[in-house]
């Protein structure tokens, strides 16, 4: 069941990757560097202490940026064309080593993964910008980091958990999926329109 681990393992950590990217290769590689896991293929290079440090450090940017109503939405709009990307990239790394009808696969599905979890993130800071009080937008930001930490850990230790957790996810992606796309579309308008110097709420509800 090696393949299992290991492809539960890419998959998981594509996912949370399109949560929290930093976070998701700041604990890989403190639980590689620690001795709590032997990495699968290259994604053992993420033991590296520049490479920790560096995604460390911005993962403390983005917990901060990204409690911020509308700063948030504006930090997604350019994570849209880094998580997605990353998830493949990480989905590959961890299959590298197995038969191409393997990995080829793996990074497909890690990338899909990765822009449904970054997507229906993003769709739901949306929503909470318009609410007329920040604890939601930090509730919010607090259980997405939350669940991107717990998420790789699982994704490490748990196979069956992560791919459980994963099914569930797809099915609530597909019945959400187009609220999500409608969500990004608008996203990307309005702040469009903020860079433009209109105001970011009043442009994503007329998109709305």
């Amino acid at each position: 069941m090696e393949w299992f681990s290991t492809l539960s393992l890419a998959l998981g950590s594509a996912w949370t990757s399109g949560i929290n990217l930093y976070a998701t290769v700041t604990v890989l590689g403190l639980l590689q560097k620690f001795g709590a896991t032997k990495l699968p293929g290259g994604l053992d290079a993420l033991d590296n202490w520049w490479i920790i440090g560096v995604a460390g450090g911005l993962f403390l940017v983005e917990f901060f940026a990204d409690k911020i109503p509308y700063v948030d939405s504006v930090w997604d709009v350019v994570h849209t064309f880094i998580r997605i990307p990353a998830g493949a990239v990480v989905a590959y790394a961890a299959t590298n080593h197995l038969d191409p009808s393997v990995y080829v696969i793996a990074t497909l599905l890690g990338g899909g993964l990765a822009f449904a979890s970054h997507g229906t993130k993003a769709a739901a800071r949306v929503a909470a910008n318009f609410s007329p009080e920040p604890v939601s937008n930090w509730a919010l930001s607090f259980a997405e980091d939350g669940i991107a930490i717990i998420g790789v850990v699982l994704a490490v230790f748990a196979p069956m958990v992560i791919a459980g957790v994963l099914v569930v996810f797809v099915l609530f992606f597909i019945w959400f999926m187009p609220k999500v796309l409608r969500a990004i579309r608008n996203l990307f308008r309005a702040v469009a329109a903020f860079f433009r110097g209109e105001s970011f709420a009043e442009v994503a509800k007329r998109a709305g």
